[in-house]
């Protein structure tokens, strides 16, 4: 069967996911994290200290798998749990030094690949690059939630 010039493109796509999964797995691992706790670690570098229960909101989970995550980086020493300064039921999850570091240094990394995949293309070729992805992946997450509508 022959490929057409829009499934050559998808093939692109995804083998470009794969080597991206592929990278941040090995890059994870290193770290001795998962996927979920990196994302987490993302969204209190981005966002500060937050509550387990804006955690599970923002990564659409439950508490109870916020709670594990949030349990086995404080194992690790990447977050602490401290009282929340205004809500004495609450709990606030913060990064540590140890996790302030190790994400300062994997944003240093995302610029750094950022910089070294992007290095090739004029200004013009990336802000029209930029402008295509958005246009794809918005078009794929009406896919999905029409896909989800329909079930």
């Amino acid at each position: 069967m022959t490929a057409t010039p829009n499934t050559v493109i998808l093939d692109q796509v995804l083998a470009l996911t794969t080597l991206f999964s592929a990278d941040m797995a090995r890059s994870d691992n290193e770290l001795g994290l998962t996927p979920s706790r990196t994302h987490l670690l993302w969204m209190l570098q981005t966002g500060g200290p937050q509550t387990q229960r804006s955690l599970a909101e923002a990564m659409s989970v439950s508490p109870r798998n916020v709670t594990g995550l949030v349990d086995a980086l404080v194992e690790t020493g990447f977050v602490t749990r401290e009282t929340h300064p205004s809500d004495r039921r609450a709990v606030l999850v913060t990064l540590t030094s140890t996790g302030a570091t190790t994400m300062s240094r994997m944003h240093a990394d995302h610029e750094q690949l950022a910089d070294d995949l992007l290095r090739d293309l004029s200004p013009e070729r990336r802000e029209r690059f930029a402008a295509d992805v958005a246009t794809v992946t918005a078009t794929l997450a009406k896919l999905i939630a029409a896909h989800e509508a329909e079930r």
